[in-house]
């Protein structure tokens, strides 16, 4: 199973975070799409503010151990970490995507 991990973070974060993560073999790819405005509930009040979003590519497998580092990392009390399931992709796509998560010894 193949999976899309969406996480917001501050903007000051994001490439790190997403280096540390494909470095790692936790993520084959991760995309780092600024610009991203998030309107949010937090303790009773009305917040808003400016950060970017990781798409990231990974498998089922390697969820648990992505997820941890993740929190690890991130800054927030409680990150934003969906993860969508996707079955259909390009053959070839997900060939590399499995060898790039593959350990290597």
């Amino acid at each position: 199973m193949s999976l899309v991990v969406m996480v917001t973070l501050p903007p000051e974060r994001a490439h790190d975070v997403a280096r540390t993560l494909v470095q790692e073999r936790l993520a084959g790819c991760v995309n780092v799409v600024g610009g991203v405005q998030s309107v949010y509930r937090w303790q009773g009040e009305i917040a808003e503010d400016p950060e970017t979003m990781l798409l990231i590519k990974t498998s089922g497998e390697k969820y648990p151990e992505l997820e941890a580092r993740i929190k690890s990392l991130h800054p927030y009390e409680v990150p934003e970490i969906i993860a969508l399931q996707f079955d259909r992709a390009l053959p070839e796509f997900q060939a590399w995507l499995r060898e790039s998560l593959e350990d290597r010894k």
